[in-house]
């Protein structure tokens, strides 16, 4: 039987921790490693317990939640962070994305919307609210500048990253371009190394602003 997904919450209402811990025990393949009440003690937390998924609010006591996202993410790049929050402005959304987020999600979503959230996240897989995601594809629909950056990829990585883009998993990727999931999760890092971008969330939404081909 495959390990339960280890989750660790951080928000600074008592009330939203016991909903989240109470939907997560109904889950058989989730278990609450931790929770914390500030940014701070998110921080800490997390490096003491190395949870799969970190649900993390962005407005806290000590340490707002866009500083907790830079400072996990520096400890642990692979760190996979959901935030939950009731902000849906600019100024919260396209920061917490640029500094690792990978998935963002409103307070009032539903408690389907979340599991779900939190399962993607575990396989690798971003997931965002689909008023944030108008946002971002707005964002996108800006006119830009080629990046130069994107004639470092080999034409296998192209492949992959356009994939990225259609929202596809590892393995179908994998499957796509018939190559081990273990390959495409080579090329992913190397992606992400070369165009210098947190995750594969920024790495679908490059793809998507370049029209890469």
């Amino acid at each position: 039987m495959a390990q339960p997904i280890r989750i660790l919450i951080a928000d600074d209402h008592a009330v939203v921790r016991e909903g989240i811990r109470s939907l997560i025990s109904t889950e058989t393949d989730m278990a609450l490693v931790g929770e914390a009440s500030d940014g701070e003690a998110a921080v800490r937390l997390y490096k003491t317990l190395h949870p799969d998924v970190t649900v993390l609010d962005m407005v806290m006591p000590h340490m707002d939640g866009i500083t907790a996202i830079r400072l996990i993410k520096d400890y642990d790049p692979e760190a996979r962070i959901l935030v939950l929050t009731s902000f849906a402005e600019d100024e919260k959304v396209f920061p917490a994305l640029k500094a690792g987020a990978m998935a963002y999600l409103l307070k009032d979503s539903s408690p389907t919307d979340l599991i779900k959230a939190i399962r993607n996240l575990s396989r690798g897989e971003s997931f965002l609210d689909p008023t944030i995601a108008r946002k971002v594809l707005a964002e996108i629909a800006r006119p830009t500048q080629p990046a130069p950056a994107e004639e470092l990829l080999s034409e296998r990585e192209r492949e992959v990253l356009d994939l990225l883009a259609e929202g596809l998993s590892n393995q179908e990727i994998a499957t796509r371009l018939v190559i081990s999931e273990r390959t495409v999760r080579s090329h992913v890092g190397s992606i992400l190394a070369k165009l210098h971008l947190a995750n594969r969330t920024q790495a679908a939404l490059y793809a998507i602003r370049h029209k890469s081909s």
